[in-house]
């Protein structure tokens, strides 16, 4: 399996795996060894569709040479978003399978290689030169399995394989989103929002956490919204802030939520952090800020998207926040919790946007200072609203304000780094660093964007180290505490911050 995109979409190819293995398949790490291939798809925006498309053509091209008789089989988001049209421009293909069929794939698997045998089987061998060429007649119609409008959502007992390390793993709350961003396809693609029951949650976390997990990662789509779709009578039409905290006020005391979660949760016996991603600015509530803040194995990190904070934009974005909800939201989160780390990330060059809007944007960032922040540019999907506006930007525009607002927020960073030098700081020790960990300049992710200057290329002389993450590190998307000494792997550990790169820290051992 090959799997791109998201932690989301990392957890729905764990699925597959474990249900692959419950059923007596065997999982190899050699291509040319497998009887099929799955390619897990990302659709998000342009550059994570041709990442999936090439992928998708180059294992073709490798199956070809290497062992033609193994079935090509596509899941994920880009087969549930082209469900009718990738089945006509991809003939390689043999299976599309979309979000609602990830516990099926192993029916998927037999009956797509069954299909490839059939037609291997029609196949007449050639004299080519010094080789023998495979003629054969084109395969059937591939099979496709995909509902229009997903409702999966997985629960404990679903057989899952972990693909992360060892010490965290990724536990998914929700599936699906109700907001109507005029840029995103999410919704079109997931379905609507619907949450797992928060008792199902816990058992999984507990069990996490006695296999020795150290940081469960809580994600969905829209983890602020959580539980709002299980009370009586739920209607998904509350997304915006008044609609959702008079929903919210409403809540019987039992009813779960995002904070009754956590703070069971953070009940549950051993050391390890929860950090909880993907919260949307338009479902905060007082209780989540007081349950963050009270809760001790609770990251002190939030994740926020925000997209942009001039009105205009916003309202084009169809973001249902204004630029001062956003400005008071974030005062009584830095009040509420404090030494909290805030992550955000922000699109520039929409649809729209003048030099003003950016500008405002940049004075914006400036004034609050996130912990760690992330640039997309935009990008015009089919079937979204953006996407038939007027005013569309050019690449160059866009490529330029991207670049100006990361220069604006490398000065902040540096600063909140410098800050941190010869304080204590527990982290979480990942692995030791290799040459070309300890080399990489840049760093990037679909989601967010987050980019490593390249003034820092080049070998930093630490000599052997360790890579370990502190509360404002979320695996993969933040920087790295970069550790000169020998710790545990896998385990929390003290250090005390001695320098810092661009956006890495550099400690030692307490």
């Amino acid at each position: 399996m090959i799997s791109l995109g998201c932690a989301k979409n990392l957890v729905d190819a764990e699925v597959m795996m474990g249900s692959l293995l419950k059923e007596g398949f065997e999982i190899t790490n050699e291509n040319a060894d497998a009887d099929a291939l799955i390619i897990n798809t990302c659709s998000f925006i342009d550059a994570a569709q041709e990442e999936s498309v090439d992928t998708i053509l180059e294992s073709a091209e490798f199956r070809e040479h290497a062992n033609s008789g193994q079935a090509l089989i596509v899941s994920g988001c880009l087969s549930q978003r082209y469900r009718k049209e990738l089945p006509k421009l991809m003939p390689e293909v043999d299976a599309f399978m979309g979000i609602d069929q990830v516990e099926q794939v192993g029916d998927i698997v037999r009956q797509a290689v069954g299909n490839r045998d059939s037609w291997l089987g029609q196949a007449e061998e050639k004299p080519n030169g010094n080789e023998t060429e495979i003629i054969a007649k084109p395969p059937g119609d591939p099979l496709i399995d995909i509902h229009s409008r997903p409702d999966y959502i997985p629960a404990f007992e679903t057989p899952r394989l972990r693909l992360t390390p060892d010490h965290f793993a990724y536990v998914k709350i929700a599936e699906g989103c109700n907001h109507p961003c005029s840029f995103c396809i999410i919704p079109r693609m997931r379905g609507s929002h619907r949450s797992r029951g928060q008792a199902d949650i816990v058992r999984e976390a507990r069990q996490l956490v006695a296999d020795g997990v150290k940081e469960l990662n809580l994600i969905s789509q829209d983890s602020t919204y959580y539980g709002l779709d299980l009370r009586p009578g739920h209607r998904a039409n509350i997304s915006s802030p008044t609609r959702f905290n008079e929903a919210a006020s409403r809540l019987p005391e039992d009813a779960s939520t995002l904070a009754s979660l956590i703070r069971e949760l953070n009940g549950i016996d051993g050391e390890f952090w929860i950090r909880i991603l993907y919260t949307h600015p338009a479902h905060w509530t007082d209780e989540i800020i007081s349950a963050i803040a009270e809760c001790d194995k609770v990251a002190k990190y939030v994740d926020m998207p925000l997209q942009h904070i001039h009105d205009a934009m916003l309202e084009r974005m169809r973001r249902e926040t204004s630029g001062q909800y956003i400005r008071d939201l974030i005062g009584r989160i830095r009040e509420g919790i404090p030494g909290i780390a805030l992550r955000t990330t922000f699109i520039v060059g929409f649809p729209g946007e003048t030099e003003e809007y950016f500008e405002s944007l940049l004075d914006f960032m400036r004034e609050v200072r996130f912990e760690r922040l992330g640039v997309f540019t935009y990008s015009k999907e089919d079937g979204t609203k953006a996407g038939a506006m007027a005013s569309q930007l050019s690449n160059e525009q866009k490529e330029s304000r991207r670049d100006r607002a990361m220069s604006a927020q490398l000065e902040i960073s540096r600063e909140i780094a410098a800050a941190q030098v010869d304080q204590a700081r527990r982290v979480l020790v990942e692995k030791q660093a290799d040459a070309e960990e300890l080399r990489q300049a840049k760093m990037g992710s679909w989601e967010h964007g987050h980019i490593r200057s390249e003034e820092s290329n080049g070998v930093i002389d630490l000599g052997p180290c360790l890579i370990a993450r502190g509360e404002a590190d979320a695996p993969d998307i933040d920087g790295r505490v970069l550790v000169k000494g020998e710790l545990p792997l896998g385990q929390f550990a003290d250090v005390c911050i001695s320098g810092h790169t661009d956006y890495d820290l550099i400690a030692e051992p307490v």
